[in-house]
């Protein structure tokens, strides 16, 4: 069993959602074993950004992006998918960038709606 821990970005989303949502992302969260840390699989994956290697856990429209160091798991941040600031974390794109603005740009969804052999 690890410690888990949460950054402020990560508790503060947390504290905006819906309880069941808190308790599903929690619960998929904390419950994670080593062995699957080990193997991957669907829902874990990894992105490197600025010059950590984060781990992504995929609990429903919600990603946990986390690091494991020893017997802890801390989580940095917790945002929901779909989103710019989900996208540019992926892309190693700056994140500061007004978020609702580029989300209402038609272009930005066309792009993530294309194939990646079309871009």
């Amino acid at each position: 069993m690890f410690q888990v821990t949460f950054s402020d970005q990560a508790m503060a989303e947390l504290n905006r959602l819906p309880t069941l949502d808190q308790m599903t992302v929690v619960e998929a969260f904390s419950g994670l074993t080593a062995e699957e840390l080990a193997k991957g699989g669907p829902a874990l994956g990894k992105v490197r950004r600025e010059g950590h290697t984060y781990r992504r856990l995929r609990v429903g429209d919600f990603r946990v992006y986390f690091e494991a160091k020893g017997e802890a798991l801390h989580a940095h941040f917790i945002l929901h998918r779909n989103t710019y600031a989900d996208f540019a974390f992926r892309s190693r794109l700056p994140v500061d960038i007004d978020e609702p603005a580029v989300e209402a740009e038609k272009g930005f969804w066309t792009y993530l709606e294309q194939p990646p052999h079309d871009r």
